[in-house]
């Protein structure tokens, strides 16, 4: 069984800044690419940002330049720096990873997700 959990959302003004992180646990052999998805409301989930086990990131046009992805492979966690936050970034924010589990196989994993709420 493997789990992911994220936290660090919260209602935060425009402009202002959170950290999000998401922490991998159960039966982990390794975790290969991480990454953080958005589901406003209304609308369809959207790519955020990824990062590799190497540290290869990729971005969403919309984010570039005010969120960072990182990741400390020994703790299994991903964090999600975002600066200078927008009204329309709005959102539920999950965590995703694939996954090597104990018994070989890769899976797909997705986090229950944490709220973001920036007023204006």
């Amino acid at each position: 069984q493997v789990q992911l959990v994220e936290s660090g959302g919260g209602l935060v003004q425009a402009g202002g800044s959170l950290r999000l992180s998401c922490t991998a646990s159960g039966s982990i052999t390794s975790i290969n690419a991480m990454g953080w998805y958005r589901r406003a409301p209304g609308k369809l989930r959207e790519l955020v940002t990824t990062i590799t086990r190497d540290g290869i990131t990729n971005y969403a046009d919309s984010v570039k330049s005010r969120f960072t992805i990182s990741r400390d492979n020994a703790k299994n966690t991903v964090f999600l720096q975002m600066n200078s936050l927008k009204p329309e970034d709005t959102a539920v924010y999950h965590c995703n990873a694939d996954i090597t589990t104990m018994l070989g196989v890769i899976m797909n994993y997705w986090g229950r997700g944490t709220l973001v709420t920036v007023s204006s």
